[in-house]
């Protein structure tokens, strides 16, 4: 997924990480999803107490399966995700969300060496999408995010999200259980390669891990159009670009963690293994680290071409 206040030119010659890179949807008007609300809402009181009836409320049930709870192992902070195999009704939302687009047109805890870095496991979907766990507010509100390099903003659904059915399928931010909230307004809308969010900032504290980043900036998304969000296998995305990209300038949660001192180096690592069974881990992301049980050797460190997105010059492969 990729985000900016314009559409911005890929540069076909570089190389760049881009992990939050599944299907989505494209930006539909108001007017169109109250018409899709309407027509939902009418099959399952048409079909209520039928075999169909009975079928749209076990693929409900599907979609509102919770996450396994959280472990530590080997003194390192891990939060347990269990990964889910590809279903049938993701395959059919990504081919509806694809046909839409052809039809449309297109369109507080100190790290001490990289070894105890702080660890979010991740899970893998499709190979295309990891993401995990993390917490927004006092207590923490839990969502499942994508942990993108390819844009640079946080955002979870609202409470406030009334006419896009996908927000009553995921975990919505509740603006007042939080203790730590507070009001900004400003509105926001992001537009991705394939679709877009529309919604308004906030701030609150968000809890990554055992860090806990103070008077984050993120979007409440009141808007979340389109098919695929209605069997999306995550809640909202978390932006890990350059501030460059960041909609409305707001500051990157991984740029607060080093200027709030919660990590001692700036960095962050990503381990992906692309071949755990159906109940094994989809990866891990390290934030002030690298876990050395996952490479072999040293590593080369080279600039990035332009502070955006992640992305390298190669003369040759």
């Amino acid at each position: 997924a990729r985000a900016s206040a314009q559409r911005l030119p890929t540069a076909r010659t570089a190389l760049y990480i881009r992990l939050a890179s599944g299907p989505w949807c494209r930006t539909r008007h108001l007017a169109r999803l109250r018409s899709l609300s309407f027509i939902l809402f009418r099959f399952l009181i048409a079909t209520m107490g039928t075999r169909r009836g009975v079928a749209v409320l076990l693929l409900a049930a599907v979609l509102l399966q919770t996450l396994l709870p959280a472990s530590e192992a080997e003194g390192l902070v891990r939060i347990a995700l269990k990964k889910r195999p590809v279903d049938r009704n993701s395959r059919v939302a990504t081919s509806l969300s694809d046909r839409e687009d052809l039809l449309g047109g297109g369109g507080a805890n100190t790290l001490r060496s990289e070894e105890e870095g702080d660890i979010v496991s991740l899970k893998n979907y499709m190979n295309a999408q990891y993401f995990g766990e993390i917490g927004v507010g006092t207590p923490p509100q839990k969502f499942t995010v994508i942990f993108d390099t390819g844009s640079s903003n946080l955002w979870v659904p609202s409470a406030k999200c009334y006419f896009s059915i996908a927000c009553y399928l995921h975990a919505r931010y509740k603006a007042g259980a939080s203790s730590t909230y507070k009001k900004n307004g400003k509105p926001a809308a992001i537009q991705y390669g394939t679709g877009s969010i529309a919604g308004y900032f906030s701030e609150d504290s968000v809890t990554v891990g055992d860090l806990v980043v103070k008077d984050q900036e993120f979007i409440e998304a009141t808007k979340e159009p389109g098919v695929t969000f209605l069997v999306a296998k995550f809640d909202g995305i978390l932006g890990l670009g350059f501030k460059e990209i960041s909609v409305g300038k707001a500051v990157p949660v991984w740029y607060n963690m080093v200027e709030q001192g919660l990590i001692s180096d700036p960095v962050f690592s990503f381990w992906l293994n692309r071949h755990a069974d159906d109940e094994g881990e989809g990866g891990e992301i390290i934030f002030g680290g690298m876990d050395p049980k996952h490479y072999v050797g040293e590593h080369t460190y080279v600039p990035v071409t332009q502070k955006g997105y992640w992305q390298v010059s190669f003369v040759l492969v």
